[in-house]
């Protein structure tokens, strides 16, 4: 049976985790920051456990830090970090061509700020023909009205907007999957 080409796929997609770092975090609201770290967490377990790879990035990390431990700690060993300056991850270097490597073509991103280097990365990422999902559980900007606009100016570009749940449902397609319980039981 043909499916929805918008449905995520676990073995067309990958996993972006943009700069999650320390201190840009301490800047976000607090319950929006926990949100985002548990949702990611989830996010990344679920990539661990059905081979979604994993891309993460760190804007300048001498001046915000490295990824929170809440997050580094669930990386699978697999994970590929670029370190950045500028805003777009596709400006780190050798980012555009490790995604292009995957042979997948679904990103979902997840990170901070929305408004920033998240939407930098999903407009570009557009216009290199990825499908992209940007997850509004799972990417915070310091002020609630930025994080709006730019989820809004994404999906007017053709970035679909999804929750973490729809994510890690859309991966296993089925409650009979081998990895179901585990997942599921991740959301109680």
């Amino acid at each position: 049976m043909a499916t929805h080409p918008n449905l995520l796929d676990a073995d067309n997609s990958v996993l972006l985790v943009v700069d999650i770092q320390g201190r840009l975090s301490a800047a976000m609201p607090a319950l929006d920051l926990q949100q985002m770290l548990t949702h990611g967490q989830r996010l990344l377990q679920a990539a661990e456990l059905q081979n979604v790879p994993v891309l993460v990035t760190e804007q300048y990390p001498q001046g915000l830090g490295p990824t929170q431990p809440e997050i580094s700690k669930y990386l699978p060993g697999n994970t590929r970090l670029f370190n950045k300056t500028g805003f777009s991850c596709c400006a780190a270097d050798g980012f555009t061509q490790t995604l292009a490597d995957t042979g997948r073509k679904q990103v979902v991103l997840i990170g901070q700020e929305t408004h920033v280097c998240v939407l930098q990365t999903a407009l570009e990422l557009l216009s290199h023909d990825y499908q992209v999902h940007v997850l509004t559980d799972a990417v915070c900007s310091r002020r609630a009205e930025h994080k709006d606009y730019a989820l809004q100016r994404m999906q007017q570009h053709g970035a679909t907007l999804s929750c973490h749940e729809s994510v890690l449902f859309e991966w296993l397609r089925d409650a009979k999957h081998n990895h179901f319980k585990t997942i599921s039981a991740a959301l109680r």
